[in-house]
Formats: structure tokens, C-alpha cells, sequence
């Protein structure tokens, strides 16, 4: 590989040296490490705290390995003279030389903001006589915030190093002249690696890092022969794709703009031979499974871990409130703890108040100007939905300390580097170790500074939560990601991507796609399936012109036809997937930012709701617009945005377990549960506390019915799939109905009938149960049911075995969780996200955004036509996939089954609702009834709880039990208004879950 010249990496790290002195900055030895592995052209992850120091390990690296000498020979300097342009100021800077991948738009600026200055200091550096030292560098971000200007002048001239996104970075490579463009790239650096590792945004940079790395890679992945052996010239060139008649190629030639470049030796439309030794570096600061993460960013076990062990105070503690409930519910402490927020916040210079939820955020943000309105002006909201003036406005001020504190989302997780704020509060559970440590690294993010994060628990459990976590990063405990497994949408899209960037050669690609981790298991009829479909849409859509995307022309190299298709592409370039969105703008006025759709569409003109921190109504909704004016004096809506819902991590969930176990030893070493210790005492008089070797589980015979909680602390989507899947199990006995309520440490099923639950609970819980297999007394297969009430699930006496489809054992967990559910119709939904993706959908030009109605109903169409027509459609099965993968989580599901088999079930029996209970029945009430009954319901609960638990006999006097019965409905319902974050009540899934019956053989069944 070439780099610099020793002479020159020996003088470029003077200067930098000197640069970093003047600073009064000495590096890191795991920063020399990285300088030294740069320079002999080595590959690999960066793992150290946040804040010590890891960009400039990587970034001063690159920068001595790759400067170079400026020219300045006579005869050299003569023909520049000659060869200058009249008109022209400067030297021409050096071709692109390093990629800076970051996941976030507003990462990519702050990145550059600190790449800018070493780099100066080099192209500042001078010989005796003046002349520039070095070849000059110049920077520059692209991402979906970089002006029009600005892009056409990077068109035309790339800098030397561009900070850009995974999305931006596949735009390059869908260039014609892609090869010639990028060709010059020596280092690719992927910032924050852990955020995209575990999704398709990841899958989307391995897929680009190995087309950087083309042509030299061998071939791969099966049996394919070299290119020229089992498959030779003749035969490729005649090639029309799997499925694709030879008459039917393509007879519109391409548009000179669509033209393959020449590529000299290079005949796969790869790029020069010394880009095959690329160097890639990765960077993050909380991963746990570093070997398998950086495999992952490689495509091999070659490369080189550098761990920053940098001494980094950092401070975890909760906030603890002047009483803690002994019958608490999700979100009631949040308004409780306003007034002790405020006080923390004042005690601090500037401060970050991170969200779980942008709904949250905008409620937050509301309350503490409503409370401190002198802070107006010097508190400010931020979130990913926020206009982009909006949010570089409130990151500058930060950086310049002029904000005492920020309510802020995940917007401003990653690296940005924010050094006046000192500490960090969490509004809520942080659901992760990983999220909590990279949300701590915003305050004191600089090396040998401390960093601090204070706890705001929203439910009184998630006071453990804290101790949990210090435990869990005291041992090393950070939870794994890992990359999915071979999405197809993902590789069509990459596809037409390639053959819009010059074309690809099938069987070159094939290796290259192959060398990915997340592609390294792809089969042959899978690829081929994937061309086919590009090139005619499968099948069922092969009469369509708009689904040839990419077909072979006469010399085998596979390009896009039609200019209009190109556009196209470009335009909808990506794996973001959200509901369609509709800008909010003032009435002749500034634009505030997006709200989606489907929360607009709900408003009336007239209705108010909270949005950027202002009080909004709406005027009138036009052409995807929702045209507003300030507002006064209502009680306003907050939007809801869809997928905000944080699931808790396995990690900090067994975290949290061990902590219950030592209060059931009598253990109470901390502040956390010191706080909670009248809560937890409680839940031993009346149950038992679970703990790593117990499932708790407790029935509960009210007035509703008979209740059923369970307690395995694995996390809102498995418990949404275990009470489904047990209560499918047990209504094969018999026709019943259940309701059932999750949140993230256990669920509820409620039954109007009698179930003797201590008798069926410990067969039910077995990890799978055969369609021969007998539960209890008659437990059977599964069966078709007749549609249930809303909100409730029935099944009916035997009469109609469910089929499986093919390749199902009827016994398999898998079979028997979509048999629970609406698989059929919770896979449509994923499918609604992989046709966008793999480019069936069309999301239209900016401008002219189609509406979620509109992208619903073509997805629907698709799922209906190739459900019909073309029922081995991989996209179909991919979706019902990630159905399991990712929202039931079927891999944490199965090993729950199988932990709770291993643990000694201890059921109890109970004569009032326990402080685990109340919650679950909380998430219920909150689905079937208004606020108002709400409020009067959980009241009267806690009045009467509370009594029980303080005077078992029940001497209170009636009177002023009804006091406190008003008293509490009163703080009830302001709580209610403060955690509310939809236009009415929570919908299903946010609160409770309604579960629908499953269908019988001739009729439709209605969604979850």
C-alpha cells in the first residue's frame, strides 16, 4: 500500500505534535498505538470512554500517514505557473483521501468542527522560503443538511476528507463516475459503530465498504467459479438474469449520464488496485462484544483492537424522591420530581435533561418553563424532529455555554462534543447499560474530566435501576448487537445502487457481496432471486416497466435503462423507514419541523398541541403542510411519533433482578433501595420478590375476573409475546377470553372465566409444546376461533387445526407464537418498511412526499398480489422474519422459556393487588377508560391499598378515607396530564395490548 513518504509522516507528525503541545495535550498510549497502526496500514476497532480522546487518535493517524510533500521543483513550480488558471487563488487541494462516516446529520458538523483544526495547522506549515510544506487538505460534510451551494460545488470536486452519512455515502456510489470519484479514498473512518452495527444502517456501510474494497477480493461465498472459468465472457454477455427471457433485454440505451466509465483493467466496474488494501477503522466507547463487532466492520478476524483504558471518573446516581409510593404506576413520578429537576438544574451551569421519547421531551421542556418562566430563553428543547435551523441554533449555543440546560431525545447521544455541561439527567429508565454509559459521556467530555448522570425514575422500580447499572459497569457488563442476518431489501437496493455507479459484473459482485459479515452465508438461488427481482420485479411484476430497474446490456454489465428510474432511486436511497411526515409552519411564517402524519390527520383546524415548545393551533392542513399560529390558555395534544418505545436490555434487566434478590435477603446497601425498602418489604408480606433462581408468578381473583401476573424481567416486546403465546396455550383447553397488560418487568392475563392457573401455569411455561403433546387436561393443537370482543382474545372448542406453512413443525415455538398472533397482519406492517427499502415503493420526489394512506395502500397491494401470485416471494418471508427477529425478539423469548423452566416457579395467591401487580392493571385501565375515570379509578386503588397495608382490619374512618380519595384523584389526573402523549388515550401497544382472536379458515382477522 502506498503512504506518505517516511520523511514526510516524520515531519507531519512534528508538526502535529507541536500542535497538540501549543494545547497543552500529551497523547494517550492507546492514541500512539493508533497513529502507528495507521501508518503500517492496518485495519480495525477503537474502543475507549467517551470523551478520551479517540477521534484525534484516529484522525491525527490518518493524517501523518497519508500528507504528502508539496511540490516545489523548479521545473515543476514553472509548469504550474504556466498551467494556472488566471483567476485561480489558491493551490488545487488533494483528492479525497479519507471517508468519515458518522450515523447522525448533526454529528457530521460537530465532526468536522473538530477535525478542522490539526489539519489547519498543517496546511499552515511552510518551507524556509515560504511555500506551503505539504499538499493542502481541505474538509467538508455531506449529509441531508448541507446547503444546495455547497453540493454542487462538491459535485464537481470532492475535499480531501468528507464527513458524511451511510445514506450520503451510498448517493456517491450511485454515481456514474463513482469509480473515478471515490477511487483516490485511502481510510474510512465509522464513527459511533456500535449505532449502526445492529441495523440496516450497518448492513448499508458493510455493503459500501466492500465496494470500496473491490476489485481484489477473491471470490467467495459457495462454489462460484472465477470469473472465465465455469462462466466465460460469451456466456455472460448473453446473460439476461434468472427468469429474464434473452428477446426481453433491454432495448432503450442508457443515458450518457448512465454511461459506464472506462475502467481499464478493472472490468467488474471496481475501483484501483490499491483501495483493495483500504484501511477501516472503527470507533466506539460501549460495546460489549468488541471481537464480533469489529468481524463485522472488517469482513475478517485480521484486524487490530486498541482498547483506551483512559482513568475516567464517572458518577451514576438517582434521584431519590422525598416519599416513595408503595403502589406506584408507569410515568407518575415524573411530575413528583419537577420541582427537585429544577433545583438540580439550577446547581449546575449547563445541563442535558435527556428523553426517552420526543413526546416526553416536548412535556418536559413545557413543564419547566411553566414552572421557571425566567428561564425563557435560557432552557431549549431538541429533537430529530425539530427544523434543522432549530437544532444548529441550540447545538451552538451549547457549545458556547449560553444554555443552562437542554431537554433533549437521542438526537444528541453521539459524539458531539459539548464541553460546557457538567451533568446529564435521565427522565426515566434508560432500558440500557450501553444508553446510559454513552448518554453520561456528554458531561465532562474531555479526558481527566468527570462525568455524571443522575437518575429521574418515572416508576418507583426504576429506582433499582440505578444500582443495577453501577453493578452492571463495575463488572464490564454492556450488551452485545449484532448485525442482521442477510436482509434482501437491503441488497436490492444496493443492486441498482451499483449499477447505477457504473454497473456490476454479477459473479464479481456476488464475491464482493459475500465478503460482508452480514451476507457471508448467502446461497446462490438467493442472489439469484435478488437479480431477477431487479431486473423484472419477480414474476408477478415482470409486464411492469418501472420494476426492470437493472438489466445486463450486451457486454454482461448489469445498468440502469431508464433515467427516469435512476432519479428515482436516488431520491428514496436508504433504510430509514418512518411514518410519512407533514411539515409544521407558522402562517406566513418560519418552518418549526415535521409531526407525522398520522397525528396530523387527527387534528381539527382549532385544535391546539405542544410542538417545539410552543403552544400551537391549527389553521389549516394543506398539500402536507400543517399551517399553525401561536396559541393561549388550551389544554393541548402532544404529537406521538411511531417506534419510540425503548424495550429494557437483558443486561440491565438480570442487573436489576440481582439487586431484588438482595432485598430479599434483607440487604439494603444502597440509596436506591433504601428508598424503595418500604415498597419492597410490602411485596414480600403480601407475595415473595423474584430473584435469579424464582419466577414469581401471583393470582388475583377480582371482581373483573381472575388474574394472572408474572414477573420474568424480560422486557416489553418478550412479555408481549409470552402472554400471548401462554394465552393461546391455555385456551386450547376450552373457549376463553383474556386481556393482557405488559410493561417491561412482567404482564397480566385476565380471564372473565375461571382458570385454575397453579394447576396449568408450570405446563404452559414449557419452552415448546408439540401438536400431540397434552397440557393439563386436553391441551391440543391449535385452532381457528371466531373473532373476539376489542381488546380480548378467544379461542373455540376443537374444530379446525390451524395449518402450518411449509417447512413448519407444527411443535415449534415459532409456529406456535405466530399462531397466538396476528402474524399475518403484523408482517404486512414489516412488509410496509422492506418495500420501501428495496424500492417497490416509490416515497416521491421532495416536494411532493406521498401520504401514509397512499404508501399503506401500495404496500398492501404488493403484500396482497405476491401473497396470490407469487407466494415464494424471499421478501415475504424476510418480513415475517423480522416479525420475530425484532418485535417479538424470538431469540430472547426462546431464552426466557427456557430460563423460566430452569427457575422454581413460586405462585402466590392473593387477596389484593401487590406493589408489582397495581402497574400491570394501571397499563389496562389507561386503554378501556378516559382520564377522568382513570384518574378516580387508580385513586380510590391507591386510598384503599394503602389502607390495607397500614391497617390490615380496616379501622380507617370512611370519612376520611373519602378525603384522601379526592386528594389523591386530584394529584392522579395532574399526573395523567402531564405523561399524557396523544391526542386522547394511549392506543394499544403504548399502554395495554389488545389481542385479537385468531381467524377461522374463510375469514379475515383484524390487526393487534
Amino acid at each position: 500500500m502506498t503512504v506518505a513518504q517516511p520523511s514526510a509522516a516524520a515531519a507531519a507528525k512534528k508538526v502535529l505534535d507541536a500542535w497538540l503541545a501549543g494545547r497543552g495535550w500529551k497523547p494517550f498510549k492507546f492514541q500512539r498505538e493508533a497513529w502507528k497502526a495507521v501508518a503500517d496500514g492496518r485495519s480495525g476497532l477503537l474502543h475507549a470512554t467517551t470523551g478520551a480522546g479517540k477521534t484525534y487518535a484516529v484522525w491525527l493517524g490518518g493524517l501523518m500517514a497519508f500528507s504528502a510533500f508539496a511540490q516545489v521543483g523548479r521545473a515543476q513550480a514553472a509548469i504550474k505557473k504556466i498551467a494556472k488558471p488566471k483567476n485561480s487563488k489558491k493551490p488545487a487541494a488533494a483528492p479525497l483521501t479519507v471517508l468519515w462516516i458518522t450515523p447522525m446529520r448533526a454529528l457530521a458538523a460537530d465532526t468536522l468542527r473538530a477535525l478542522l483544526p490539526p489539519l489547519e495547522a498543517l496546511n499552515a506549515a511552510l518551507n524556509d522560503d515560504g511555500t506551503p510544506r505539504f499538499t493542502t487538505w481541505s474538509a467538508g460534510a455531506r449529509s441531508g443538511d448541507t446547503a444546495a451551494g455547497e453540493r454542487s460545488a462538491q459535485n464537481q470536486r470532492l475535499p480531501t476528507v468528507l464527513v458524511t452519512t451511510p445514506e450520503s455515502l451510498s448517493l456517491l456510489l450511485a454515481r456514474a463516475d463513482a469509480r473515478d470519484v471515490l477511487g483516490s479514498v485511502r481510510m474510512v473512518v465509522v464513527d459511533e459503530w456500535h449505532e449502526l452495527l445492529g441495523n440496516k444502517r450497518g448492513v448499508q456501510v458493510q455493503l459500501a465498504l466492500a465496494r470500496l474494497k473491490a476489485p481484489t477480493l477473491p471470490t467467495a461465498c459457495g462454489s462460484l467459479p472465477p470469473e472465465g472459468a465455469a462462466a466465460p465472457a460469451a456466456r455472460q454477455s448473453r446473460f439476461r438474469g434468472p427468469g429474464l427471457p434473452e428477446e426481453d433485454g433491454v432495448s432503450a440505451p442508457a443515458e450518457p449520464a448512465l454511461r459506464l466509465p472506462p475502467l481499464g483493467e478493472g472490468r467488474d466496474g471496481g475501483f484501483p488496485e490499491h483501495a483493495s488494501q483500504l484501511v477501516i477503522w472503527g470507533m466506539s466507547a460501549t460495546l460489549g462484544n468488541l471481537g464480533e463487532a469489529m468481524h463485522t466492520l472488517l469482513g475478517h478476524d485480521n484486524g487490530l483492537l486498541i482498547q483506551g483504558q483512559v482513568p475516567k471518573k464517572l458518577l451514576i446516581d438517582t434521584l431519590l424522591p422525598p416519599q416513595v409510593d408503595r403502589f406506584p404506576w408507569a410515568g407518575h413520578l415524573g411530575l413528583n420530581l419537577l420541582p427537585q429537576v429544577i433545583a438540580e438544574i439550577d446547581k449546575s451551569s449547563t445541563t442535558l435533561v435527556f428523553a426517552n421519547t420526543r413526546a416526553q421531551a416536548e412535556r418536559w421542556y413545557q413543564a419547566l418553563l411553566e414552572a421557571r418562566p425566567d428561564w425563557a430563553g435560557m432552557i431549549a428543547l431538541h429533537h430529530g424532529s425539530l427544523d434543522r435551523a432549530v437544532r444548529e441554533w441550540v447545538e451552538l449555543s451549547l457549545k458556547t455555554g449560553e444554555l443552562k440546560a437542554v431537554v433533549c431525545t437521542s438526537s444528541l447521544d453521539l459524539g458531539v462534543d459539548f464541553l460546557p455541561v457538567e451533568r446529564v439527567l435521565q427522565i426515566g429508565s434508560p432500558k440500557g447499560v450501553a444508553r446510559l454509559l454513552q448518554r453520561a459521556g456528554r458531561s465532562g467530555h474531555a479526558p481527566g474530566r468527570p462525568s455524571r448522570i443522575t437518575l429521574v425514575p418515572t416508576l418507583a422500580i426504576e429506582l433499582a435501576e440505578g444500582a443495577a447499572a453501577r453493578v452492571a459497569i463495575a463488572a464490564g457488563h454492556i450488551e452485545s448487537r449484532t448485525s442482521p442476518d442477510q436482509p434482501l431489501d437491503v441488497l436490492v437496493q444496493h443492486l441498482v445502487t451499483v449499477a447505477l455507479g457504473g454497473g456490476f459484473m454479477p459473479d464479481a459482485l456476488y464475491a464482493e457481496v459475500c465478503s460482508t459479515a452480514a451476507y457471508a452465508g448467502l446461497s446462490r438461488e438467493s442472489w439469484d432471486w435478488c437479480l431477477s427481482f431487479v431486473a423484472q420485479g419477480g414474476p408477478s411484476l415482470a409486464a411492469y416497466p418501472d420494476y426492470r430497474r437493472a438489466v445486463p446490456d450486451g457486454e454482461g454489465v448489469w445498468r440502469v435503462p431508464d433515467a427516469r428510474l435512476a432519479r428515482r432511486h436516488r431520491m428514496n436511497i436508504g433504510t430509514i423507514v418512518s411514518d410519512a411526515s407533514m411539515a409544521v409552519q407558522y402562517v406566513g411564517g418560519a418552518k418549526i419541523g415535521t409531526v407525522e402524519e398520522s397525528f396530523a390527520a387527527r387534528l381539527k383546524p382549532g385544535d391546539c398541541f405542544l410542538f417545539g415548545g410552543r403552544l400551537l393551533a391549527l389553521v389549516r392542513i394543506h398539500e402536507m403542510t400543517a399551517w399553525v399560529r401561536r396559541a393561549a390558555g388550551k389544554r393541548p395534544a402532544i404529537p406521538r411519533w411511531s417506534g419510540s418505545r425503548l424495550p429494557l436490555s437483558t443486561t440491565l434487566a438480570d442487573a436489576v433482578v440481582q439487586q431484588l434478590a438482595l432485598a430479599q435477603q434483607g440487604v439494603y446497601d444502597t440509596p436506591e433501595l433504601q428508598a424503595m425498602r418500604p415498597l419492597l418489604e410490602l411485596q414480600q408480606r403480601w407475595s415473595a420478590l423474584p430473584t435469579p433462581q424464582t419466577l414469581l408468578a401471583e393470582v388475583l381473583r377480582t371482581r373483573e375476573g381472575w388474574h394472572l401476573f408474572v414477573y420474568p424481567f424480560a422486557g416489553r416486546p418478550v412479555h408481549l409475546g409470552l402472554a400471548n403465546l401462554l394465552a393461546w396455550r391455555v385456551a386450547q383447553q376450552a373457549p376463553r377470553t383474556f386481556s393482557i397488560a405488559v410493561n417491561d418487568y412482567g404482564f397480566e392475563l385476565l380471564s372473565a372465566t375461571e382458570v385454575d392457573w397453579p394447576a396449568l401455569l408450570p405446563q404452559v411455561l414449557m419452552p415448546a409444546i408439540g401438536p400431540s403433546s397434552e397440557c393439563g387436561d386436553g391441551i391440543a393443537p391449535a385452532r381457528a376461533a371466531e373473532p373476539a370482543s376489542p381488546g380480548r382474545r378467544r379461542s373455540d372448542p376443537p374444530g379446525g387445526q390451524r395449518t402450518t406453512r411449509s417447512g413448519e413443525r407444527g411443535g415449534d415455538l415459532l409456529h406456535e407464537v405466530l399462531a397466538s398472533l396476528n402474524a399475518s397482519e403484523l408482517a404486512q406492517r414489516r412488509f410496509r418498511e422492506i418495500a420501501r427499502v428495496s424500492g417497490l415503493i416509490f416515497q416521491g420526489y421532495p416536494g411532493e412526499k406521498r401520504s401514509n394512506k397512499q404508501l399503506q395502500a401500495s404496500s398492501s397491494l404488493f403484500y396482497e398480489v405476491f401473497k396470490k401470485y407469487d407466494p415464494a416471494n424471499r421478501l415475504l418471508l424476510q418480513a415475517e422474519q423480522e416479525l420475530l427477529s425484532q418485535e417479538l425478539e424470538i431469540g430472547r423469548l426462546q431464552a426466557a422459556l427456557e430460563r423460566m423452566s430452569r427457575q422454581q416457579l413460586k405462585i402466590k395467591v392473593l387477596a389484593r393487588p401487590t406493589p408489582f401487580a397495581f402497574p400491570l392493571m394501571v397499563e389496562r385501565f389507561r386503554e378501556q377508560l378516559s382520564n377522568e375515570s382513570v384518574a378516580d379509578r387508580i385513586a380510590r386503588m391507591v386510598v384503599q391499598l394503602d389502607q390495607a397495608a397500614d391497617d390490615p382490619a380496616g379501622s380507617q374512618e370512611r370519612g376520611k378515607a373519602r378525603d384522601d380519595n379526592d386528594s389523591a384523584a386530584q394529584n392522579v389526573r395532574l399526573s395523567l396530564a402531564f405523561s399524557q402523549d396523544t391526542l386522547s388515550r394511549p392506543s394499544a401497544g403504548k399502554g395495554s395490548v389488545k389481542v385479537r382472536a385468531p381467524r377461522r379458515a374463510t375469514g379475515r382477522r383484524p390487526g393487534v
